[in-house]
């Protein structure tokens, strides 16, 4: 059986596209001991592929990271795989909350050093000394006291289009950046109860037990992330603090929680929260457009890449060589938009 796939990217990409079929976007994440990433990798991927799987999946020796799509017929039939799988029994599953199935094209697997890349290389670091839980009523509860601080760990583009209310957000490009910085802004609190939060609870889960690494003690984590809190929230009735669009890594690009717009378009500063690549492929920029400034530009970033993309398609190809294609698509850096940003 072959492990990995051999179809282009486009093609699957249109075939999903023209699929009927519904299906489910979730995201999981486990921290846990793996002897043989390589093999559990390839087991995995086997009883994937057999029940139509699709997603980006990162095996480590410290656990498991995974963005999928499956048919939603078949969800019980990926509950029963996890559940047999060593390390994944009763995994929490986190359920898209804006979802059209249409996340993912492929099946992806890759081993990985870390499922979190995160500059620790402390020994006596411990992963399993961890914050404690907090679901939403508890959340909500804690961020009801003025001696708690909320913080945010994602990037800047992530909590540019959505975070929770009096969030603070760490002014860093990288996860591996953010953990000192949140260490350092967090030294005069450290009596203080402080709540980490991320998108499905991966990152704030390793950055709670980071903090505690570091000497503080009231750490707390938002269980499940924002895709669990809202959920929750929903579920039971109670106050969303969680205000405009949470950013998610497929390619929808973002999953609405409220109607507010919190963000501006990069091109013409009007409110707009909606994320684009440029269409242009020797870009791929991951910035914010509106509706207008999209048709100015025919989807791109500037007028150097609308211009890009008219050029016939032989000198496109001819001026595209040596590119690296996606160095854009989630590019971290606020320095990408240097250029870009009229607001």
């Amino acid at each position: 059986m072959t492990l990995h796939n051999r179809i282009s990217r486009r093609e699957l990409k249109e075939r999903i596209l023209n699929d009927p079929t519904p299906r489910t976007t979730i995201s999981f994440y486990r921290y846990f001991k793996v002897t043989d990433p390589g093999a559990f990798r390839n087991a995995l991927y086997k009883s994937f592929e057999k029940i139509g799987v699709l997603g980006r999946i990162y095996i480590a020796s410290e656990g498991i990271n995974a963005q999928i799509s499956v048919p939603s017929h078949n969800l019980d039939l990926l509950k029963g795989v996890l559940g047999e799988m060593e390390g994944l029994k009763a995994l929490r599953l986190n359920i898209a909350v804006d979802d059209d199935g249409k996340s993912f094209y492929v099946l992806d697997i890759k081993v990985r050093e870390k499922i979190v890349a995160d500059g620790i290389n402390d020994p006596d670091f411990d992963m399993s000394n961890n914050g404690k839980y907090v679901n939403a009523a508890e959340f909500n509860d804690l961020t009801n006291h003025s001696d708690t601080i909320v913080i945010d760990m994602r990037n800047h583009y992530e909590y540019e289009v959505g975070h929770f209310e009096n969030a603070l957000e760490i002014p860093s490009d990288t996860f591996r950046d953010q953990l000192p910085m949140a260490v350092d802004m967090m030294q005069e609190h450290m009596d203080k109860n402080i709540i980490m939060y991320c998108t499905g609870g991966i990152r704030c889960e390793k950055a709670s037990a980071y903090l505690l690494h570091k000497g503080f003690r009231n750490v707390y984590h938002l269980e499940g992330g924002i895709i669990n809190y809202v959920r929750q929230a929903k579920a039971r009735g109670i106050e969303n603090k969680f205000r405009g669009k949470n950013f998610v890594f497929d390619q929808r690009l973002g999953e609405r929680v409220t109607d507010e717009i919190i963000a501006h378009c990069h091109q013409c500063g009007k409110p707009a929260d909606t994320h684009v690549n440029c269409v242009n492929d020797a870009c791929h920029l991951l910035f914010i457009q509106c509706e207008e400034c999209r048709k100015t530009y025919d989807g791109c970033c500037s007028e150097e890449c609308r211009d890009f993309i008219h050029l016939p398609e032989a000198e496109q190809k001819e001026q595209r060589k040596g590119v690296d294609l996606g160095r854009n698509v989630f590019n971290k850096s606020r320095s990408r938009l240097k250029n870009l940003t009229k607001s």
